[in-house]
């Protein structure tokens, strides 16, 4: 009988969420279909898409095939040389309109977003949140990034040399599930900054919140066709839309992203990839206890673990294992796991049930082989059937799965260390280099050992937002973590190639006939040693 009135209980609460999320979807992105880029001259496939939090069908969207993105590729072609042309202080009111919009419907895209999939809406406001500061950084700082440089020519004073950024044309951009607003929008908008056009496509389970983005963008004022969203599996979209672009950026696995840049590579064309990590948290004897567990407990369990920067190592120095540890399973047990789409849950369900293998797997097979589960560890059906416990492990060792594989769930091993040297040769030990962060009451120590990790963004006395929103800032990863960078200036002008003028005044390179090449030559020579000489 408890079985039955939680299933009903379950079924009419999914149901109000249901209904929450359509007038969400429905509010910002009204006509959804038209949204999404085709081929006119072809019928598309339907595909119904479902709710990660309540397993409903959200909308039918139209599939493209790859043989069809041609004409949604030529489309951007030709809003790209109309955009290349605006000046950029439109393009910075443009993009602040669509900050505007973002603003003023903040509770709708909150909506939507947890709906599509599944995380917590204190997780969700990361990705709104993200998004405004991103915008407004590249629509407040891109006139100085791209404005033409002037650099010493080759002959001072008689040389004009000038360093220009020329727009790539059409972008496309291949978006994750696990933060599928943020990741639509932030990279688009660097590169629509940079003069571009965007062929976006979305992962197949979370297309809705791009649909929303390029709604919001519409409504902002951007041209129509700017950025297309294209809905379809990434074997079908993925080599077609490689072939098209003029750059791609990726955000995935590291499978994947290699496969992405090899074939970029065959095309000549750039591309940037932030992929996957098994990233790691040093807290050292002298770390600030309580502040330290509290901010392992949200670096390791924000989007319930499937966040490319989310904490899956976690180094406990000896002299205060005994401290730490019980406090950190103490405060994981007190997590909050629920289905909805309030702010009291602190984690919400996985995204599908591949990852609810993928960390059961991980589990059992770290158990089997002598690992202790000190929290969590299992599903919790009465919330939903993806519902996971945040989970810790103690005594994992090389031979299991979890120890070097990317688990991308809510699941955190465990780890003793007696030195800092130690500590990072543990930290430095993985194939990957995307994310890290040490705790300690010495910041000097604490820096001078950033230096030394493997990593692309180090947080002290942070897990991950400390670097991740110094937009400033480049973010990229380093070994199997990744290619180039988003953020900072690096972040627009990988959208760009960088051309240089050199205007020749007066008198060409070379020697007059006058002189003759030998004198010529002497004086170079000459002029050389003196800059040698003098340091100039």
């Amino acid at each position: 009988m408890t079985e039955t009135i939680s299933s009903k209980n379950s079924a009419a609460k999914f149901l109000k969420l249901d209904e929450r999320g359509r007038r969400a979807l429905e509010s910002l992105a009204p006509r959804l279909q038209e949204l999404c880029s085709v081929n006119p001259e072809s019928v598309p496939v339907m595909e119904a898409k479902t709710s990660a939090l309540t397993d409903s069908v959200i909308a039918e969207l139209p599939v493209i095939k790859g043989e069809d993105l041609e004409s949604v590729f030529s489309r951007a072609r030709k809003v790209a040389k109309a955009w290349v042309a605006t000046d950029i202080r439109e393009r910075k009111r443009l993009v602040l309109a669509f900050v505007d919009t973002v603003l003023a419907n903040r509770d709708a895209i909150l909506d939507v977003i947890q709906w599509e999939n599944g995380k917590s809406r204190g997780s969700a406001f990361e990705e709104v949140y993200d998004v405004v500061l991103n915008s407004r950084f590249y629509a407040k700082h891109a006139a100085k990034m791209l404005r033409s440089k002037r650099v010493p020519g080759a002959m001072p004073g008689l040389t004009h040399t000038q360093i220009n950024y020329i727009p790539k044309g059409v972008v496309g951009i291949i978006s994750p599930w696990n933060y599928p607003f943020n990741l639509a929008a932030s990279d688009a908008i660097a590169a629509i900054m940079a003069g571009n056009a965007i062929v976006l496509k979305p992962d197949s389970q979370t297309p809705f919140s791009a649909l929303v983005v390029k709604s919001l963008m519409e409504r902002a004022g951007l041209p129509k066709d700017l950025f297309q969203v294209v809905i379809g599996a990434g074997r079908e979209l993925g080599t077609p839309m490689i072939e098209l672009s003029n750059y791609m950026m990726f955000t995935g696995s590291s499978a994947t992203g290699r496969s992405i840049a090899e074939r970029a590579g065959k095309n000549l064309i750039g591309c940037s990839a932030e992929l996957g990590g098994k990233n790691a948290m040093i807290i050292r004897a002298d770390a600030p206890i309580d502040r330290a567990v509290a901010g392992a407990v949200k670096a390791c369990f924000s989007s319930s673990g499937q966040l490319c920067i989310s904490i899956e190592r976690l180094f406990v120095h000896r002299d205060i294992w005994d401290e730490f540890v019980p406090k950190f399973v103490a405060q994981v047990k007190k997590m909050n796991l629920d289905a909805s789409m309030d702010w009291k849950a602190d984690i919400g369900p996985l995204i599908n049930d591949s990852q609810v293998e993928k960390v059961t797997e991980h589990i059992n097979d770290a158990v089997a082989k002598g690992a202790k589960v000190l929290a969590g560890g299992r599903l919790v059906p009465e919330v939903s059937k993806r519902a996971f416990l945040p989970t810790v492990l103690e005594g994992v060792t090389p031979d299991m799965q979890v120890f070097g594989e990317e688990t991308f769930g809510p699941l955190v091993s465990l780890y003793k260390f007696d030195t800092d040297e130690q500590a990072l040769s543990l930290v430095n030990d993985t194939n990957y280099g995307l994310n890290s962060a040490i705790w300690s009451g010495d910041v000097k120590i604490a820096q001078s050992m950033a230096l030394r990790v493997e990593a692309g963004t180090v947080n002290i006395n942070d897990g991950y937002a400390a670097a991740w929103g110094s937009i400033h800032a480049p973010s990229g990863g380093f070994k199997d973590s990744g290619l180039s960078h988003r953020h900072g200036e690096e972040g627009i002008v990988k959208y760009t190639d960088v051309q240089t003028v050199a205007t020749q005044r007066l008198m060409p390179i070379g020697a007059p006939k006058l002189l003759g090449e030998k004198v010529w030559a002497n004086l170079l020579h000459s002029y050389l040693k003196v800059q040698q000489r003098f340091d100039l």
